[in-house]
């Protein structure tokens, strides 16, 4: 096997293997010549074409032979492991942490992969070869079990393959990503893909009398999480019981606590069911008003701002419309979208593009028995504003900063 591995001919060093695949903005085949330049001995790839100084080999599927071969370059991990896998709707980040949580309290060794463990912005389910080497890496320190999360996009675009899972867990499917995916059809065509791939699967209840987690839908999350490692022949008690200790996943109906009677939480709730969990939530624990600060992402489903604005109206008195990694839109176009599916008669919408001002504006305007959700960007630490740069934000720290900048006045 060839010391190095890559897909991105930039990254080819002497004597490596260079496998070209066919992007959405382009492809890996229109740089084979760089590849070989740089050092690649053999290539992979899907077209009928001659390459001068490396040998070629046409593949079926780039994607798929990448992935194999990445498992082949770190010793095929997964077939050592018990990999588990968690895709879904909503609640597929809280589910793979609860499973991780119960698996590790119950003695087992155990790594986890989600979009709040890997490294990146904006990811979900890493690139394959990083993939594998996060399996080699678990192996190397002894775990029995792998929790991984897995979107749709990255069943997709096939950033899993070489995985061998043993275990599928779905939390549910409503439509989502419809940029990409273009139906929903698709989407469920997708997922559904995933979940028979897999020797075994579960599937998330409708209705559950766990009561371990605030809010019904964390408790569905919990409950799928102890169905999971049931059916992986753990006790059903010790799986419950070990729930007391967890803690929800940074972002994640994340409470910061202030001295001036009022509840702050930030939450990655952008889309409309989520976010109608969320705020029926924390409409029943809401003596005062409920305060709403969220947006919409750029460049995806546009289809749900609407919906969203419609159902923000109706479960809060006071929504604040706020950028969310607009990208290439505007973010007035963008609040214009989601503001056409709020009623004329109400009145308390406002409109705040600057993310950090949207917050100190639903702060100041918070009093003694208020709460205030702000939704949308959860545990990431970065914002797209221009659809290039991801500038450093954090929802967490722009609350933080206001409250001490009170305190100091």
């Amino acid at each position: 096997m060839a010391k190095e591995l890559t897909d991105d001919s930039r990254k080819v060093k002497k004597g490596g293997i260079y496998v070209a695949i066919r992007g959405l903005t382009s492809d890996g085949h229109d740089y084979i010549d760089e590849a070989v330049k740089n050092g690649a001995v053999l290539i992979y790839g899907e077209k009928d074409i001659k390459v001068s100084g490396a040998k070629y080999i046409r593949v079926k599927d780039s994607r798929e032979k990448l992935g194999e071969l990445a498992s082949e370059f770190y010793g095929n991990p997964s077939q050592k492991l018990k990999i588990i896998g968690i895709t879904g709707t909503k609640g597929k980040t809280t589910t793979s942490h609860l499973i991780y949580h119960i698996l590790t309290n119950l003695g087992k060794k155990a790594g986890l992969i989600s979009s709040i463990s890997v490294p990146g912005l904006h990811v979900t389910s890493p690139d394959v070869i990083t993939l594998h080497r996060f399996l080699k890496e678990m192996v190397d320190k002894g775990c029995e079990y792998a929790v991984i999360e897995v979107s749709s996009h990255g069943i997709d675009q096939k950033r899993t393959a070489g995985v061998k899972f043993d275990m599928a867990a779905l939390t549910n499917i409503a439509p989502e990503h419809l940029d990409y995916h273009k139906t929903f059809a698709e989407y469920k065509k997708i997922k559904l893909s995933f979940l028979k791939s897999a020797k075994a699967r579960v599937v998330s209840r409708k209705e559950t009398k766990l009561n371990v987690l605030p809010g019904i839908f964390n408790n569905l999350n919990a409950q799928l999480a102890v169905d999971v490692v049931i059916k992986l022949g753990m006790d059903e008690k010790s799986a419950i019981a070990s729930l007391s200790s967890f803690e929800l996943p940074e972002g994640r109906l994340e409470e910061i606590k202030n001295d001036f009677g009022y509840r702050i939480y930030v939450d990655f709730a952008h889309t409309p069911d989520s976010l109608q969990a969320i705020l029926k939530y924390l409409r029943s624990k809401t003596k005062g008003r409920l305060i709403s600060v969220f947006g919409s992402a750029g460049e995806r489903d546009r289809i749900k701002r609407p919906e969203m604005g419609r159902i923000a109206v109706e479960l809060s008195d006071i929504v604040i419309l706020t950028a969310e990694d607009p990208r290439t839109e505007k973010v007035r176009d963008i609040i214009k979208e989601i503001r056409s599916g709020v009623p004329e008669n109400y009145k308390n919408v406002y409109e705040e593009p600057d993310r950090k001002d949207a917050i100190n504006f639903a702060l100041k305007t918070a009093r003694s028995g208020d709460t205030v959700g702000i939704f949308g960007k959860g545990h990431e630490k970065s914002m797209n504003l221009d659809g290039k740069t991801e500038i450093p934000w954090s929802d967490q720290k722009a609350v933080k900063d206001f409250l001490k900048n009170i305190k100091d006045e």
